[in-house]
């Protein structure tokens, strides 16, 4: 069945294996966020069997999942007070930064018998989450507010950087997730756990020996998945690319111009897109689209082919330069970035294969 998401266990094995000996070589705990790839539970059995210590996810579905890991489980994106419940029950920690559902955290905690941990999460001006590192007054009344409750155990702290702000992560700033985390160990008087320094986009700061003494957690997806750090979206010495490949099946093969013809609006999605005039051109439209895939992210095998843009459910290309003479019928493969990934693997319309 078409398109299919092509997964290569033994490439995602070797990635699995160099993130972790560089994490936890460098003196941090290792969170691997399995969001990028839903949750699939053959990669899971790897991840079941490696030196990782916790499967991290923003889905709290996900992590029902993983029902009876050996390893913990870590709720990524803020809780909704909603979902308090599932929280407790599924995860081992999440991340938070507001006092309202942590007391419901607490809550549910009690009402099941158990104690809940979370990393309190400092924004350190990505802008994501996080209480803003500059308002000490308003971190000290939620860790003081925290401390009361008998079944939530403030475990850490925790910072996001890139996701939504792009800001890099650094030596300057992550040294004041440090800072922040001595001031409030010595103004409680207790010792956190761990103080969790981002994400991909950290890893780069482990070869530059510049990652902040204190920082002993970090939480990797990409760069465990796809082999870049994301900073400066370099690739890792020994990591592979295209351990997941997109195959997708030619629909329709056809010359016509380049540039619609009559007036133009905008698209199916809002968008007012720009044409480049090729003259007359070989297309090919492949079965999959904007619902299945982010086609700004898509990168042919065959590099002599242009992606042109997408709709819902259709690819359109360019393989007027391809050496190869496609027809109907054929496979067009394609790596895949971050956020086609994501978008594959989370769609029930695309087919899953391994080897």
């Amino acid at each position: 069945m078409y398109p299919r998401l092509v997964v290569d266990l033994k490439k995602v094995k070797n990635n699995l294996d160099k993130i972790t000996e560089m994490v936890k070589g460098s003196g941090c705990s290792l969170m691997i966020v399995t969001k990028g790839y839903c949750a699939d539970m053959e990669i899971y059995k790897l991840l079941e069997n490696s030196e990782i210590d916790y499967l991290a996810d923003s889905r709290i579905q996900n992590l029902k999942k993983y029902h009876g890991t050996k390893k913990e489980r870590v709720l990524l994106r803020l809780p909704m007070i909603s979902e308090a419940e599932d929280v407790v029950l599924h995860s081992d920690i999440s991340l938070n930064s507001e006092i309202e559902t942590i007391k419901q955290l607490n809550n549910n905690a009690a009402k099941h018998n158990k104690t809940h941990k979370i990393l309190l999460m400092i924004d350190l001006g990505d802008l994501r989450e996080g209480i803003f590192y500059k308002n000490e007054d308003e971190i000290y009344e939620t860790i003081d507010e925290i401390l009361k409750l008998e079944n939530i155990e403030l475990y850490g702290l925790g910072v996001n950087l890139t996701c939504y702000g792009a800001v890099i992560p650094k030596n300057e700033n992550l040294s004041i997730l440090v800072e922040t985390a001595s001031k409030i160990e010595n103004k409680f008087n207790i010792k956190l756990k761990m103080i969790s320094g981002g994400n991909s986009s950290s890893v780069y700061l482990i070869g530059k020996n510049e990652l902040p003494r204190g920082i002993n957690n970090l939480r990797v997806g990409e760069a465990f998945l796809l082999g870049d750090e994301t900073a400066y979206s370099q690739m890792l010495d020994g990591f592979y690319d295209d351990a997941f490949i997109l195959e997708a099946e030619i629909i329709e093969l056809k010359e016509k111009q380049s540039v619609p013809v009559g007036e133009t609006g905008v698209d199916a999605f809002g968008n007012r897109p720009v044409y480049e005039d090729r003259g007359i051109i070989k297309r090919a439209i492949i079965a999959v689209g904007r619902q299945d895939v982010d086609p700004d992210n898509l990168h042919p095998i065959d590099s002599k082919i242009d992606v042109l843009g997408a709709s819902s459910d259709h690819l359109i290309l360019d393989v007027t330069k391809s050496d190869t003479p496609y027809s109907v019928g054929d496979k067009v493969s394609f790596k895949v970035s971050y956020s086609s990934l994501l978008r594959a693997t989370t769609s029930a319309y695309v087919e899953k294969t391994y080897k």
